[in-house]
């Protein structure tokens, strides 16, 4: 039997045994199998773990599923420490493939999930984004536009390697949140996920991919509705008109992700030849994600007081929602 992976509310437990310093060389390692196993033989060696700050590694050697489940430390947002983390993986990821080496085992899924208790992420770091927009810091913002940019066009590309990816959401996915989840290939969502994209509420809009991947899944028309309307979304209203691929019982989500993968190994030639085509038919480019998230800073900078002031109430509410979640 397949191990699947604690991956709900109150499962962001960082004692469980498998934890590893936070070294490229040692997750390299980690996927190609090099990695010593802990003493407690972690679930009868059927996964392993390794620990990053804001980030654990499960990885089903038998399904061949990575599981990357983000964690933050500071707050329920992409942080710039979890944004590293997530680069130190892609980076391993990749180097992993050139160069596999003769037995070590493959991947064939990345499912990214979370470890927040009720929230998936709720998106770009506010806290951050006031104190550069007010510091008119161009150049800091730049750089964790296009950092974000990046990964997000790593995981629509597929890393440029044999694998499928899937967002497995569990809670709130607001923002940057909801853009990161659609950059993969599917979306499966619990049933009490909530999405949206607040930013228009302060007088922003989501710049780190939601038009670029919600305009090819259900039209530019509908996409800028969606963007503009500042509304949060059920997963099931979204399951309806194609955003979300799959919704299920809440507590069920890692099970889904399971049957996915088997469903998808059944044909895995056609699947893989599937999601090759959609790539060449609607391409989401490094220059095109680039060139919106320039736009974001733009539209950032020229934020009024009173959008500034809406902004820090919302990084306050959230900012209290974690302190909250961390007294548990």
């Amino acid at each position: 039997m397949s191990y699947v992976p604690t991956i709900e509310p109150g499962a962001a437990d960082r004692s469980q045994p498998g934890a590893r310093p936070a070294d490229g060389r040692d997750l390299v390692d980690f996927l190609s199998g090099k990695t010593a196993r802990d003493a407690t033989e972690f679930l009868a060696s059927a996964a392993d773990v390794f620990d990053l700050d804001n980030l654990r590694l499960t990885f089903d050697r038998n399904q061949r599923i990575l599981w990357w489940a983000m964690r933050p430390q500071r707050r329920p947002s992409f942080t710039s420490e979890l944004l590293a983390d997530m680069k130190l993986v892609i980076g391993a990821l990749e180097a992993h493939f050139a160069a596999p080496g003769g037995d070590e085992p493959a991947i064939n899924h990345l499912v990214l999930s979370s470890l927040m208790p009720g929230i998936f992420n709720l998106g770009g770091d506010l806290s951050l984004f006031l104190d550069l927009i007010e510091r008119r810091d161009r150049a800091a913002l730049t750089r964790y536009a296009h950092h974000c940019a990046e990964g997000q066009h790593r995981i629509a590309s597929n890393f440029d390697l044999p694998i499928s990816t899937v967002a497995l959401v569990q809670g709130d996915a607001l923002g940057g949140g909801f853009e990161a989840a659609l950059a993969n290939d599917v979306i499966i969502a619990e049933r009490s996920a909530k999405f949206g994209l607040p930013e228009v509420l302060f007088n922003l809009f989501p710049g780190m991919g939601a038009y670029s991947f919600l305009a090819r899944r259900i039209g530019s028309v509908e996409a800028e509705r969606m963007i503009l309307s500042g509304r949060i979304y059920s997963a099931e209203e979204l399951a309806a008109t194609g955003v979300v691929d799959a919704v299920v019982d809440d507590g069920a989500g890692a099970a889904a992700v399971y049957d996915h993968v088997v469903a998808f190994e059944r044909i895995g030639r056609a699947r893989q030849a599937v999601l090759q085509a959609r790539r060449i038919v609607n391409p989401v480019t490094r220059e095109e994600l680039i060139r919106i998230s320039d736009v974001w800073v733009e539209t950032a900078l020229m934020l009024s007081s009173r959008d500034l002031r809406r902004m820090r109430h919302l990084a306050i509410a959230q900012d209290r929602r974690w302190a909250a979640l961390q007294s548990r």
